[in-house]
């Protein structure tokens, strides 16, 4: 029996079966589900468009087309669905990422009309807990960002994400978004950092949010202090806060090449549950 399908770009009204089929993944789908609980379906305060794929008019798949290209809960089906329409609109995304195998797939539709890449991290772990390890004591002078550390903080968000990303996030409008996204982040109460005589030490957010799980980002320790444990004790300090604080499961990916961050993690509680794949352009 053929199945009857569809795509086409979501309206306000159909939130509530987006939510459904995001929350059936919360992990996988933290940051995209995170989006849309705040601002809905409507493309200018989501920042994007939300395609959806229907099969026999019940929807089964997403795809955020933002600033990056996310699939969500799809098949191969719906991956084709979400290339062909993203070969129409022509490339608009700064990367794509996503679990590994739709995101894989994704690529290998897009890289004829969308490539090279910059950069393929085809195998990007990702990790859960709900608990933190007792073997790791929690760093004491890791605390919540003030407001007025702004300009004490900015310098090292933008080594982290230069370091990680190979592009600095000052490029193009100067980095009013990224200083904005920080800002943001601080008057959340959801920067965390250790800063020694006014200088940052270690530092990392939590980004993405929603009632069931929250995900740690932007790890960073400074070069000169790196190799003394602190990523560890670290972030060992920022998960008891997203526990206490934010949400009852924790999660982050991280390059699989990274083995230190990758040891550091599963040292204070973190465990493997899957992967991700990041195309950057």
């Amino acid at each position: 029996m053929l199945t009857h399908t569809t795509t086409r770009v979501l309206e306000p009204s159909d939130l509530g079966a987006a939510l459904a089929v995001l929350e059936s993944e919360p992990v996988a789908n933290a940051f995209v589900t995170s989006r849309v609980q705040i601002a809905g379906l409507d493309p200018w305060r989501l920042g994007g468009e939300m395609w959806g794929w229907y099969a026999d008019g019940r929807l089964r798949s997403l795809c955020y087309s933002g600033a990056n290209l996310v699939p969500i809960c799809a098949g191969p089906e719906a991956v084709r669905a979400f290339a062909d329409r993203a070969r129409r609109a022509g490339r608009r995304c700064s990367s794509i990422v996503g679990p590994a195998e739709p995101t894989a797939e994704l690529w290998r539709l897009l890289e004829p009309g969308w490539g090279p890449a910059r950069e393929v991290r085809a195998n990007q772990p990702l990790m859960v807990t709900e608990s933190p390890s007792a073997d790791v004591e929690p760093d004491p002078l890791v605390r919540r960002v003030r407001k007025d550390e702004m300009d004490v903080l900015m310098p090292a968000c933008v080594d982290m994400f230069t370091e990680e990303v190979g592009v600095s996030p000052l490029a193009g409008d100067g980095g009013l978004l990224y200083q904005a996204r920080v800002a943001e982040l601080i008057g959340a109460g959801r920067s965390f950092a250790r800063i020694d005589d006014g200088k940052v030490v270690f530092k990392a957010e939590i980004g993405a949010t929603t009632p069931q799980v929250c995900q740690i980002q932007g790890v960073w320790v400074a070069p000169e202090y790196r190799g003394r444990g602190l990523s560890e004790t670290g972030m060992a300090a920022v998960l008891r806060y997203a526990l206490a604080d934010v949400a009852p499961v924790v999660s982050l990916y991280v390059n699989d090449y990274n083995t230190p961050a990758r040891k550091a993690y599963r040292r204070i509680g973190f465990r493997e549950t899957g992967a991700f794949m990041s195309v950057l352009f």
